[in-house]
């Protein structure tokens, strides 16, 4: 049996093969399959089962795909009521490929129907050899039961119970291949290796150390990590079945009048991917600004509206395809267009522009001091509650969307991340509601503090 684990950044996903001598399965695959199909052709071997842990919120999930290029089985949980061509699996199934045995475990807590498949090398012995664990078990932490409003207790009671009497039961020296790894809201503290074993699990690992039901339920529903909108939609979307991929169209560049036009219809949407150090020094007005260097799948899905025509402003034509490639993995598949030449022939052709003044520490901190500008901290609770400057409010940068009616039009919002990308964001969510006297702390609290005016 060969495992190859496959890992995203951004989203922080994993998926694995596991092959035997001539053919292989796929364990919660990507949007993106070619990685799949070339792995197997390296390996020789034919991908003939397709393995979903659960119904994915963070990610859009390749299963559709995969299975039109391979003619693979797709393997789902039963309670997970898919609306696709699919083997329904529950409590016991058993999957045979080759002296491979995968037995499914019901582990109902991070999503309701989530399962796990453990795998026993029939070839060697009986005693079971991987865990892929889905988001029941990742390294140094448990899935998130509390993204189901109004179900979290009863989720988390299910967790534990799944935990105790059938993850840990497991022997010590079974390995633990997880769907996600650190950098993955589907948890809260998880480590940043991406694999373990069971033992190392039941040492290490702050939930599985908590011995009551109660504890657990209360250490797994409170203060939890702000979960991001797609979180809602792509379970929907992988219960119905994805677009394939092949079907969805590929961004086009438009000239820079073209584009000014296209950009008027209110079924479009526009996206700056640049770094924001260029969004800083000019941008169209009205623009959505997410750095593509950053954690743009997960601050993209979580932000943006939905259903819109998407068009895109770049500095290259790979990365438009790039930020499309990241946007259908989190769900937005009508990414239309992008600007063709940039920002140079945007301005070149007289257009509209607009920019969002970089401040050093020094000089943001004066105009704080004097009264003149009000510091908006947009990092998250957990950051702000481990150390802030004073005077500063406090508002995360992705509840701008809705609480930049409580910042004053009139005043001088200077913005301040831990590094500068969320601050642009913030200050292009700002722009866009008429709060145009905007301003990013260059370097964020990270400058900020080591020029002293923080903690």
């Amino acid at each position: 049996m060969i495992i190859n684990q496959f890992f995203i950044p951004g989203i922080a996903h994993s998926s694995y093969i596991i092959a035997g001598d001539r053919t292989c399965a796929v364990v919660d695959p990507a949007r993106d399959t070619a990685r799949y199909l070339d792995a197997a052709r390296d390996m020789g071997v034919r991908i003939t089962h397709i393995l979903e842990t659960h119904l994915h919120a963070d990610f859009v999930s390749g299963h559709l795909d995969l299975a039109e290029a391979t003619d693979a089985a797709i393997y789902a949980p039963k309670s997970g009521n898919c609306a696709f061509p699919h083997y329904a699996v529950s409590e016991g199934t058993e999957i045979p490929l080759e002296e491979i045995r995968f037995s499914v475990i019901e582990t109902a807590g991070h999503t309701p129907e989530s399962v796990c498949y453990v795998a026993t090398d029939t070839a060697r012995g009986n005693s079971p050899v991987s865990l892929f664990s889905g988001d029941t078990l990742f390294v140094g932490d448990v899935g998130r039961p509390d993204l189901f409003p109004g179900r979290a207790t009863e989720l988390a009671s299910s967790l534990y119970d799944n935990l105790q009497t059938k993850i840990m039961t497991l022997p010590d020296e079974c390995e633990v291949y997880p769907a996600h790894g650190a950098g993955s809201l589907c948890g809260r503290s998880m480590a940043a290796k991406r694999t373990s074993t069971i033992g190392y699990e039941k040492k290490y690992n702050y939930a599985l150390r908590i011995a009551h039901r109660e504890a657990f339920v209360r250490a797994l529903t409170s203060e939890m990590p702000a979960a991001p909108d797609h979180f809602a939609r792509c379970s929907a979307i992988n219960r119905a079945g994805p677009a394939l991929m092949r079907n969805l169209p590929r961004p086009v560049p438009l000239e820079s009048k073209a584009f000014f036009e296209r950009m008027k219809d209110e079924r479009s949407l526009l996206l700056d991917v640049r770094s924001y150090q260029s969004f800083s020094g000019v941008h169209i007005p009205g623009a959505w600004h997410i750095d593509l260097s950053g954690n743009f799948p997960t601050q993209a899905g979580w932000i943006l509206p939905p259903d819109k025509d998407i068009l895109l402003v770049v500095e290259e034509r790979r990365h438009a395809e790039e930020a499309a490639l990241q946007l259908h993995r989190v769900g937005f598949d009508r990414v239309a267009g992008y600007l063709e030449g940039g920002m140079l022939y945007w301005g070149s052709a007289g257009l509209p522009i607009s920019r969002v003044p970089v401040l050093c520490p020094d000089e943001a901190h004066a105009l704080v001091s004097s009264g003149d500008a009000v510091l908006v901290d947009v990092r998250s609770k957990e950051e702000w509650d481990t150390a802030h400057a004073e005077p500063s409010i406090h508002i995360p940068w992705h509840d701008l969307r809705t609480r930049y009616k409580e910042l004053d039009p009139s005043r001088h919002h200077i913005l301040m991340c831990k590094g500068g990308q969320r601050a642009s964001i913030g200050a292009s969510i700002l722009k866009m509601h008429g709060r145009g006297h905007v301003s990013n702390l260059g370097g964020g609290y990270t400058a900020y503090r080591r020029a002293g005016y923080a903690p």
